[in-house]
């Protein structure tokens, strides 16, 4: 009764104009950057950051949301008409999307991309709301040594699985673990590692990195390295449903939503594992096995886009129970509830429980708002497309500026924006992972503080950290995280050569 009177308090809070403004045009926003390729849902968070510093938190986190997974919901249709994924989770979506495109089933394919996204997101919604209560609940039993576990597993797992590398994924989360201590130490008082520099006594704000990073290092990069493409566009048809296009499509939407799930609360590499392996799943299963590849296959389109948007609502539940971003845009909305003051976690369903529950249900509201955005109004994205991308980027900028000058009105701070704009130029160059800066910059001084409680209750004795069994257990998984990928990849050199050598 508790949670079905909370869930209808947030939606007094979500229902209001305001709120339902914002949520409006969250799904909005989002849908235009998943349809425009190399514009994703994290660029576009981290860029609107600073111009919602003065926005109250629910109404920020209400528009977040609406652009993440607005996003998912968009980045079908350029992946179906034009081939050319809007998002890493559209890449499954492009291989059958496109084929019946050509055949002249552009329609279809869009209308089980929508169908099956608002399926996934509003199954997805039901087991958020039944599920993150308890998870948090549980965790708040937890005490410092916990909590500082937890945090190593959150720097184990995004720096291992958020890239190409977990060396570099590594690099990245020392390079942001290194600008967190920045500043003025919480408990001694003093100022670390500021080399004489005013403006750096108080530290170098998240939201200031996460723009410098994503926002002006993706446009410089796109300006730098990104050649003009030629683009050939499929016709738009009818978008309309046979019969049996429905009959086919509705079991890989329930398929795929309950793969899709379990991945997002899991550190498990964002949306291209479930939406590959949802493929893989309904080709084996499918009547039409021919169709895969070929002229395409309606099953291709529906299982992997349900996956996607499932995967990216299930994130919402490590990150507000246990403060644990499992994505890219995770983090980043990780750094807008801390711009607010507020820490993500298992108190916040008490000390913020108005927001989340606001949050939870705008989800619904905002997964209706999705479909009647994304079925009428497909030819209008499809426009969006002609937007030329010198134009595209220069705004970005422009954004960004005005942003982070708003800020602190500091022109210390816009050198310093382009200086880690130049730094996302590298890291993008090289396969550095740019989210494991943003969680060690966050995370940092939190695990520092919480192992600095740890260490006094337990007298100065490191063993404090490994004598609970639940910390024992969540350190376990860290060095499991870290040990079983190159372990697997060594065992699979030698079944190679063992191969080779017979």
């Amino acid at each position: 009764m508790d949670l079905w009177q909370s869930l209808m308090q947030g939606f007094a809070t979500a229902g209001t104009p305001i709120n339902l403004m914002w949520a409006f045009l969250g799904c909005l926003i989002g849908t235009a950057i998943g349809v425009l390729p190399g514009i994703g849902p994290a660029l576009t968070v981290a860029m609107l950051l600073p111009l919602t510093a003065h926005v109250e938190p629910t109404a920020s986190m209400i528009l977040f949301a609406g652009i993440y997974y607005g996003a998912m919901y968009g980045g079908s249709t350029t992946s179906i008409l034009l081939n050319t994924p809007g998002e890493t989770g559209s890449m499954v979506t492009a291989m059958e999307g496109n084929l019946m495109a050509k055949r002249g089933r552009a329609g279809a394919a869009l209308a089980t991309a929508a169908i099956g996204s608002f399926v996934a997101g509003t199954v997805a919604t039901v087991l958020v709301t039944l599920f993150a209560p308890l998870i948090a609940e549980y965790a708040l039993r937890f005490g410092p040594p916990e909590y500082f576990a937890l945090m190593v597993l959150a720097f184990t797992t995004v720096s291992a699985v958020l890239g190409q590398s977990m060396l570099r994924g590594m690099c990245s989360l020392v390079l942001g673990l290194a600008v967190g201590l920045i500043g003025i130490d919480q408990i001694s008082g003093q100022a670390r590692y500021t080399l004489g520099v005013p403006e750096l006594v108080d530290g170098i704000e998240v939201v200031l990195v996460a723009v410098g990073l994503f926002a002006v290092g993706e446009a410089l990069y796109s300006v730098l390295y990104e050649g003009r493409q030629d683009e050939t566009q499929n016709a738009l048809t009818s978008v309309a449903m046979t019969r049996a296009d429905w009959r086919r499509s509705w079991p890989a939407w329930i398929r795929g939503t309950l793969l899709g799930f379990p991945f997002g609360t899991i550190p498990a590499g964002g949306t291209e594992i479930p939406t590959f392996l949802s493929y893989g799943l309904e080709k084996k299963l499918s009547k039409h096995p021919e169709e895969f590849g070929t002229t395409g296959a309606i099953e291709g389109v529906a299982g992997p886009e349900a996956a996607n948007n499932a995967t990216v609502t299930a994130t919402l539940v490590p990150l507000l129970t246990l403060g644990i971003p499992t994505s890219t845009t995770a983090a980043i909305m990780l750094s807008a509830f801390q711009n607010y003051g507020i820490q993500p976690g298992p108190t916040l369903f008490q000390t913020s429980s108005a927001l989340v529950w606001a949050l939870i249900a705008s989800l619904y509201i905002g997964n209706v708002m999705l479909l009647v955005l994304n079925l009428p109004l497909v030819g209008l994205w499809v426009k969006l497309l002609k937007v030329p991308k010198p134009a595209l980027y220069a705004g970005i900028l422009i954004f960004a500026t005005v942003g982070v000058y708003g800020m602190r009105q500091s022109s210390f701070d816009l050198f310093l924006l382009y200086a880690i704009g130049v730094l996302g130029v590298v890291m993008r160059r090289f396969d550095f992972p740019t989210a494991p800066v943003i969680v060690g910059m966050i995370l940092g001084p939190l695990a520092e503080a919480q192992m600095r409680n740890a260490l006094s209750i337990g007298e100065g004795r490191w063993t404090v950290l490994v004598e609970r069994p639940l910390t024992a257990s969540i350190l376990a998984i860290c060095v499991l995280v870290l040990l079983l990928p190159p372990l697997m990849r060594w065992l699979q050199r030698r079944r190679s050569w063992k191969q080779a050598a017979a």
